[in-house]
């Protein structure tokens, strides 16, 4: 067994392309020899800004022979009447590679046939590698990539040296105008020479004396330890930024870590603004003393080490200088207009092409806030609060600090309506309306800005609907998946119980003679576009499919309560006799179905000729009441729903013995309207929870 070492080395590749790089070219590069018959061990890779690595641990020497059986001709054909071979045994002894003394008949179904068994001998994996690695490279995707020269190769970034090791031998092969061989290249300032890598156990150690730390947890490690060191010499610790310090790690080669400081005068602006400054364009950190306040330096991770890092940091002090007094001027810029001068200038800009302006979708969120706080019962102040958020949630996008930072949107707003003596709850509402911001991130905090969150997302999502702009398999330019999704992650967590359906219907009015099409048309594609972000949601928390169907299909215009119907089904069907359960109530469902039945008829007790119809009736008599019951406390306890749905399960033995005892589609018309009338009560009361026709069993 031996290790397979293979690099590329290149121009330097965008920090944000490294991992997602490495992890497809190791994924690959493994599926690749599993597919060539080839046993090997797991991976390892290893990457900086100009190189992307994968080791490869007990790689076979040669791959896997094979022995098949291949089955030819009848005998019939194979053989003549004297048993000599015809020309069909011979073509077939020829095409599998053996003499035809080697060919033996075997009984199958069909009769006898000529069969024989064909060994394939593996070829020495060095000899695949030569088209497996070429292959592998070319294989990575990237979110850009770029030719150079003449050639016909796509990669992030020209690639500059190939580097394949498998035990002590290099494997050669060709791609474009480079040629692999076993060298490879240090830090390119520090050590400009070729690296001769003899082995593949050498590499790391090899590239760490020449100024590369190719292991990426290293490396990051490193630029840890390095950063907090420097910021206690500056008496203070780094802001915690696991982000940046990613981003930082795959930015740089070898880190040399160095501080600066800045005017003093610079900490009036606000600390969001500072740190955004030295973050997003210069990749700074922040420092902060004890009491988390910000302090006057920073901490810049650099790819080179230099004789003199002070002077390196007096050139950094210079660049964000400038940066900071852009930053200073743009914020008194924006101090000079009030936030309602802000928001009229919102008239001017584009929400898009074909709905309007951006003050004309505040507006829309305006009403649609204004209807959700009265939906929830949060009363004149809060629905006031509300109101004034949503007529104020825009404004910041055309300050100048959201211009030059627009991650800043939503913050600067809130700093800003604050400094306008509003409300907490309205500058806070004004912030949070944007969450969740990414998949997975915090959500509003207030129930102002959960209100408003839930406002702007469903109006923009009705909008684009509306608009014919309605999200694909491959397209979602307006990223309506993430803010559906946001939508019930937020009436989840803060549960709220108002009709999904009627929020829909009093948001697409809104765009009246801007809709394409029918307001019913759009109220049922929007309907199913949130219908399928819950199913997203509840199948990624590993509720089962059938689960999951069963409950949608009746209803999910109260979130919070779908969620509590999925967990009382769910379980249910962990309960040993949960299938004859299932299985009864499907027979239900499934006659009611069968039998084409349109009309809705009423149960009539004096037609009753059993005692099992008797029985039934009362039974879903009394059930009813107790799942009502339950499904009314529902709201405030999960467990009312496991109650609610055992006191239906208790119905199961009656429906059997109704089933025995009579015939559904009796002759007489009377009787089998009665019986089906019968049905459609339990089926009803399923109704009110799951539709069990969708359940596996």
């Amino acid at each position: 067994m031996n290790i397979l070492l293979l690099e590329i080395g290149t121009e330097e590749i965008p920090a944000g392309y490294i991992e997602p790089a490495l992890k497809a070219l190791s994924t690959n590069l493994l599926k690749a020899l599993s597919d060539a018959r080839i046993e090997h061990g797991d991976a390892a890779t290893f990457g900086t800004p100009k190189r992307l690595a994968v080791e490869i641990k007990n790689v076979a020497s040669k791959q896997k022979s094979i022995t098949t059986e291949v089955t030819g001709p009848p005998e019939k054909v194979g053989f003549n009447a004297n048993g000599r071979p015809t020309v069909a045994t011979e073509k077939f002894a020829e095409k599998i590679g053996i003499p035809v003394n080697r060919i033996k008949i075997k009984n199958t179904k069909k009769g006898p046939y000529l069969c024989a068994t064909r060994t394939e001998t593996g070829l020495l994996t060095k000899r695949l590698l030569k088209n497996i690695l070429p292959e592998t490279i070319l294989s990575i995707p990237f979110p850009k990539t770029m030719r150079w020269a003449d050639l016909c190769l796509d990669f992030a970034r020209p690639i500059q040296s190939i580097l394949a090791l498998f035990g002590n031998s290099a494997v050669s092969f060709k791609l474009g105008n480079i040629k692999s061989g076993r060298y490879t290249f240090g830090h390119r300032f520090t050590h400009t020479g070729k690296i001769k890598i003899s082995n593949p156990q050498e590499y790391i150690k090899s590239l760490e004396s020449a100024d590369v730390l190719a292991d990426i947890d290293q490396r990051k490690k490193c630029i840890e330890d390095k950063i907090s060191k420097a910021a206690n010499r500056l008496g203070g610790r780094v802001l915690p930024d696991s982000a940046l310090v990613d981003t930082v790690t795959n930015l740089v080669e070898y880190p040399a870590v160095t501080a600066g400081k800045f005017d003093i005068k610079y900490l009036e602006l606000p600390g969001e603004v500072l740190i955004t400054s030295m973050r997003e364009h210069q990749k700074y950190f922040a420092v902060i003393d004890e009491s988390g306040k910000l302090m006057p330096c920073f901490i810049v991770v650099n790819n080179t080490p230099a004789k003199d890092m002070a002077v390196v940091a007096r050139g950094h002090e210079r660049v964000l200088r400038a940066r900071l007094e852009d930053a200073m001027f743009f914020y008194q810029k924006d101090l000079e207009s009030s936030i309602e001068d802000l928001t009229e200038k919102l008239k001017r800009v584009l929400f898009q092409a074909k709905l309007g302006t951006m003050y004309e979708k505040v507006i829309r969120v305006q009403k649609i806030a204004g209807f959700l706080a009265d939906a929830v019962d949060g009363g004149a102040d809060f629905k006031k609060q509300v109101q004034r958020a949503a007529f104020l949630c825009k404004f910041d996008l055309v300050s100048h600090i959201v211009v030059e930072f627009p991650k800043l949107q939503g913050v600067m707003g809130k700093i800003y309506s604050l400094l306008a003596k509003e409300p907490d709850e309205v500058a806070s509402a004004i912030k949070e309306h944007y969450m969740p911001i990414y998949s997975g991130g915090p959500l509003p905090g207030t129930d102002s800005g959960a209100i408003l969150g839930i406002a702007d997302k469903i109006d923009s999502i009705c909008g684009c609907f509306s608009a014919g702009l309605i999200p694909t398999g491959a397209s979602d330019p307006y990223a309506l998946r993430r803010q559906g999704i946001g939508i019930v992650q937020i009436m989840l967590d803060k549960g709220l119980t108002f009709s999904l359906k009627s929020l829909i219907e009093n948001s697409v009015i809104l765009f009246g003679s801007k809709s394409e099409h029918e307001t019913k048309e759009t109220v049922g594609k929007v309907h199913t576009f949130l219908q399928n972000r819950i199913s997203h949601l509840l199948a990624e928390q590993g509720f089962a499919k059938d689960t999951i169907a069963a409950i949608i299909s009746v209803s999910t215009d109260n979130v919070p309560n779908v969620w509590n119907r999925v967990r009382a089904l769910e379980n249910l069907k962990s309960k040993p006799d949960f299938e004859p359960i299932a299985v009864a109530f499907k027979r239900v469902v499934n006659i009611i179905k069968k039998s084409g039945q349109t009309e809705i008829y009423t149960v009539n007790k004096e037609l009753f000729q059993h005692e099992c119809e008797h029985a039934l009736f009362a039974a879903y008599s009394e059930v009813k009441i107790k799942v009502l019951e339950n499904l009314d406390q529902s709201y405030f306890d999960q467990s009312y729903f496991d109650r609610a749905l055992a006191d239906m399960a208790c119905l199961r033995n009656f429906v059997d013995d109704f089933f025995d005892g009579v015939m559904v589609m009796a002759k007489d018309a009377g009787q089998q309207h009665n019986r089906l009338a019968l049905l459609g009560l339990i089926a009803g009361l399923f109704a009110l929870f799951a539709d069990f026709s969708k359940i596996s069993t």
